[in-house]
């Protein structure tokens, strides 16, 4: 197993998770994906960009506290030095598992670096370093359009979007799919994205209908399971841990298993397609 993450680490896969909306699940989606990532012997680096800090305080981290985070890469580049990723990253308790954290300063940065030319490409800079360290980086994005999102979308090969079974949820959904379109135009190249149903409750209409309509309007984009509401999610970040490493046959933590294994399959074979196309 180390051989094959040796291997993956030629070419970090960067997955952005977001979404504008708060509440469907992003956080959840990073903290579980990174622990089956690392339960199949991945090295994983967790990047919190919502000054909220959930993810943060998920493994017991205080966002309001001194010390490596996010926020120090943009203090780095508005002094006009070159970010690196490695200065602000901690371990955290669990082998082969990384964060950089959130500062709630983070909260400031909009109007900060407001005029300062390549302040959406802080995060690339960045993670450049970690490429050749960890074979995923997730990314949880906070859940409105600002310098941090951008950096995100500029920074990372896939984007996820969780997408809670509920109406409401659709219209974050749209914002959250014309942003990709400006990125794609400012990047001149298309962002693979997948659309990932959240907290979804069979016994609700809601959630009944919320999934039909998302079958009906996006069907190339979405994942074609679901990840159903579970309150053991909770409990999970309560413990500090990710719910597929503490409780791995949970009914949340299994689908999130599905989910990784979509995602690596996807990207195994788009990096057979690169190798084929520089042959």
């Amino acid at each position: 197993m180390r051989g094959t993450a040796t291997l993956q680490r030629q070419r970090s896969r960067v997955w952005a998770v977001a979404n504008q909306k708060g509440g469907v699940g992003k956080t959840t989606t990073v903290s579980t994906l990174a622990g089956e990532l690392v339960g199949r012997g991945r090295r994983v680096l967790m990047v919190d960009l919502d000054p909220h800090g959930s993810l943060t305080a998920w493994f017991g981290r205080d966002p309001d506290a001194q010390g490596p985070s996010v926020y120090g890469l943009f203090q780095v580049a508005r002094a006009g030095e070159r970010p690196d990723g490695r200065r602000q990253l901690i371990a955290t308790d669990i082998e082969g598992l990384d964060l950089m954290p959130a500062s709630t300063a983070q909260a400031t940065l909009d109007r900060q670096v407001a005029g300062i030319e390549g302040m959406g490409l802080v995060l690339g800079q960045a993670l450049a370093p970690l490429q050749a360290t960890h074979d995923v980086i997730l990314l949880d994005c906070p859940p409105m359009l600002g310098v941090l999102m951008v950096n995100a979308l500029a920074a990372c090969d896939r984007l996820i979007i969780p997408v809670q079974t509920e109406f409401l949820a659709i219209k974050g959904l749209e914002r959250m799919l014309r942003t990709l379109a400006m990125i794609r135009r400012s990047r001149g190249e298309v962002v693979d994205h997948l659309i990932v149903p959240t907290l979804y409750d069979q016994r609700t209409r809601a959630s009944r209908d919320t999934l039909a309509m998302l079958r009906e309007r996006w069907p190339e984009a979405l994942w074609d399971d679901r990840i159903p509401v579970d309150t053991r999610f909770r409990d999970a970040s309560r413990r500090g841990l990710p719910l597929s490493l503490w409780q791995p046959q949970s009914r949340g933590a299994q689908a999130y298993a599905r989910l990784a294994d979509a995602l690596l399959e996807t990207a195994a074979g788009a990096e057979a397609d690169e190798r084929r196309a520089a042959v």
